[in-house]
C-alpha cells in the first residue's frame, strides 16, 4: 500500500530521497506555462494552471513532477506589458537542458505537459533533435487540447465554439474552478475578432481571403484589443473547469501508466499481454 506521506514533487524531495525512487524507473512530469495575458478577467499566470493540474497527475499516477518551467514561447504576446516571453531559440535550450538534466543520469521515462499551445513545433523540433542524438523518445501533450470534443458538447452543449479560444474556455473555467479569489469576472467581456488588411482574422497566424486562410504574422492586440483570440468567458464557470480539469487529469495519469510499460528507445518495445490490456 502506498504510503500517504509519499512525495510527488522533485522540489520537496532531498537528493537522497529521490535516489531511492529510480530503481522503480519513475515517470518524470515535466510542466511548461506561460507568463501572458489572458483576457481582462483572468490572472496572466496561466503557469499556475498547468502546475497544478501536473500535481495532481502526479499524485494519481505515482509520478515525480519537476517544477514548472514558468515561460514559453509567445511573440504575438510581446505588445501586451506583464508578459514573458522566451526567444525560440532560449525555449528550444530550455527544453533540451530540462530533458537531457534527466537522460544524463539513464532516466528515460519522460513526459512534457504543455499548458501553452504555441510551444508546440519548437517542443516537435528540439524533441526530434533529443532522440536522433540519445535514442531517446519523448513524448508532450499539449494540455489544453486534449479536452475532447464529447466533453466540450456535454459542458457547452451548441456553444462550444463560442465558449473555446483564448480568452474563454477552457482556462477561465478553470481558472474559476482552481483560483476562483483571483478572478476578476466583472471584467468579463466577449471576444470581438479586429480586422486586418481589410480582411476578418482567423488568429494571430492568419487573415481570411475567400474564405480560405492566407498566413500573415500579427500580434494579439491587433485581433483584439484586449488580446482574446476567441471564446466567450461569459459562457465559463467553476463548475465546468471542475469537470475539465477531472477528465485532464485522468487522461494524462492513465498515459503516465501507459508510458512506464515502454521502452522509449524502441517503438515496437511492447508487451503482448500489455498492449491487449492498454486496448
Amino acid at each position: 500500500m502506498m504510503s500517504s506521506t509519499r512525495k510527488h514533487a522533485l522540489k520537496d524531495m532531498t537528493f537522497a530521497e529521490f535516489r531511492e525512487r529510480l530503481p522503480e524507473k519513475p515517470v518524470i512530469l515535466l510542466p511548461f506555462g506561460s507568463q501572458e495575458e489572458q483576457g481582462p478577467h483572468a490572472p496572466m499566470g496561466d503557469l499556475m494552471l498547468t502546475e497544478a493540474v501536473a500535481a495532481k497527475v502526479a499524485e494519481v499516477s505515482d509520478s515525480i513532477v519537476a517544477p514548472i518551467i514558468p515561460f514559453g514561447y509567445a511573440d504575438f504576446f510581446k505588445t501586451i506589458p506583464g508578459g514573458i516571453q522566451f526567444r525560440p531559440s532560449t525555449f528550444s535550450a530550455v527544453v533540451e537542458d530540462t530533458v537531457t538534466a534527466f537522460l544524463d543520469h539513464g532516466i528515460e521515462h519522460i513526459l512534457i505537459l504543455n499548458g501553452h499551445t504555441s510551444n508546440a513545433p519548437l517542443f516537435d523540433q528540439t524533441l526530434r533533435r533529443i532522440r536522433a542524438e540519445r535514442g531517446v523518445s519523448v513524448a508532450f501533450i499539449n494540455l489544453w487540447q486534449a479536452i475532447p470534443d464529447a466533453l466540450w458538447k456535454e459542458l457547452h452543449g451548441s456553444s462550444a465554439a463560442a465558449a473555446r479560444g483564448h480568452g474563454g474556455d477552457p482556462l477561465t473555467s478553470i481558472y474559476l474552478h482552481l483560483f476562483p479569489e483571483l478572478m476578476r469576472m466583472d471584467l468579463a467581456r466577449p471576444s470581438v475578432r479586429e480586422r486586418a488588411f481589410g480582411l476578418p482574422t482567423g488568429g494571430v497566424n492568419n487573415v481570411q481571403f475567400e474564405g480560405m486562410p492566407v498566413h500573415v504574422p500579427l500580434n494579439c492586440h491587433e485581433v483584439n484589443i484586449d488580446g482574446m483570440l476567441g471564446g466567450d468567458p461569459l459562457l465559463a464557470s467553476a463548475e465546468k473547469g471542475a469537470k475539465m480539469v477531472e477528465h485532464l487529469v485522468g487522461f494524462c495519469a492513465r498515459f503516465v501508466e501507459h508510458l512506464r510499460r515502454c521502452d522509449m528507445r524502441s517503438v515496437t518495445a511492447f508487451s503482448p499481454r500489455e498492449e491487449k490490456a492498454a486496448s
